[in-house]
């Protein structure tokens, strides 16, 4: 399963009113956990199956199904790293808190857990950001794109973090203890009594935003979806004439071709494919 087999199933499974519909189900009570079970229905193309069915299925689609505290939300069994958020206003941008935007998903990351690297034999993984736009618990505007074409390589934000890590451990007087975070500082005070933790809280603007030179929502529609997927990436999926099939008998699913900015160097333009559906 790929993210063509997931807009796929979304052109033929549109469910936008999220919390009525898992609610129904028992499988979600909030808006945020029901936009996960749906993209997990999206890859694995459970919708209708009994539970007990749809928890194998979708056991075999993914090797790791996270939370807000282990990054990312899921894995793709030998595929894509998955990342969903939910925003409830079409400008929000999209907090990440202490991790930094991915360009690919990296299994020597600190910020994954072990569970997840020895989820499967992987060292690399392409990354998916899945973004809802919830309101009144009615999914209005849903976005998938690949981290490589939507933010900057690692480099980019870990020199940022090491630079003010560096600086923050540069200060004399004081104690610092191992941390993961920008810094953890020790005996702050005369007594020895206070600590000080050091946090970076990342955001990135959302795809919308970033992508609105290729793309604008109309937002007259009860639903619209967008996807970008850049031609190297798109090449290595067998099942893309699946899609472009789905397209000619579909008037609202379109497949456009595009450039797009190259994150690590704008001046720079990749090809790639816009994918957009509306109802």
């Amino acid at each position: 399963m790929n993210i063509i087999d997931a807009i796929i199933n979304l052109v033929n499974n549109p469910v936008t009113r999220l919390v009525e519909y898992y609610q129904g189900k028992n499988r979600a009570n909030n808006a945020g956990d029901s936009l996960e079970e749906y993209i997990k229905d999206l890859f694995a193309n459970t919708f209708e199956m009994p539970e007990n069915e749809r928890l194998e299925k979708i056991s075999e689609v993914f090797s790791y199904l996270g939370n807000n505290s282990n990054p990312p939300d899921a894995m793709l069994n030998g595929g894509d790293a998955i990342e969903v958020k939910k925003i409830e206003s079409d400008n929000s941008a999209l907090a990440l808190n202490s991790s930094y935007p991915k360009h690919t998903m990296l299994a020597s990351s600190p910020m994954i857990s072990a569970a997840c690297k020895k989820a499967e034999r992987w060292n690399e993984k392409d990354i998916i950001y899945i973004v809802g736009v919830v309101k009144q618990n009615n999914l209005k505007h849903l976005s998938m794109v690949y981290g490589m074409d939507y933010c900057a390589s690692d480099e980019c934000y870990s020199r940022i973090k090491s630079t003010i890590k560096n600086g923050v451990e540069s200060i004399s007087g004081v104690e610092f203890a191992e941390s993961r975070e920008l810094g953890h500082i020790n005996k702050v005070d005369p007594l020895g009594v206070t600590y000080m933790r050091v946090r970076g809280m990342w955001g990135i603007e959302n795809p919308w935003k970033v992508f609105n030179y290729v793309y604008a929502r109309d937002k007259t529609k009860n639903f619209t979806f967008m996807s970008i997927i850049n031609d190297d990436k798109w090449k290595t999926f067998d099942n893309t004439n699946n899609l472009i099939q789905l397209e000619q008998r579909v008037e609202a699913l379109n497949i456009e071709n595009i450039k797009i900015k190259n994150p690590d160097n704008p001046a720079k333009l990749n090809s790639a494919k816009l994918i957009t559906f509306y109802m």
